[in-house]
């Protein structure tokens, strides 16, 4: 998607001290992937002690059995 925005220079700056890239682009990329990631995590933390896991549960023999 193509857009125009203004951004603070101070801000973007400092976002570039953070991370290895070369361009704006890059740099909002990278800004949205990790405001999703922060959102969908705060989102998973919403389900705590709302799920129950039986104290039998074993992924990794869960795992085995299928290779």
């Amino acid at each position: 998607m193509r857009t125009n925005i203004v951004l603070d220079d101070k801000l973007v700056k400092e976002a570039f001290s953070f991370v290895d890239v070369s361009t704006k682009k890059e740099l909002i990329d990278i800004a949205l992937r990790e405001f999703v990631n922060n959102h969908r995590r705060a989102q998973l933390l919403t389900l705590r002690g709302q799920v129950h896991i039986e104290e039998s549960y074993d992924y990794k023999t869960l795992r085995q059995e299928r290779s």
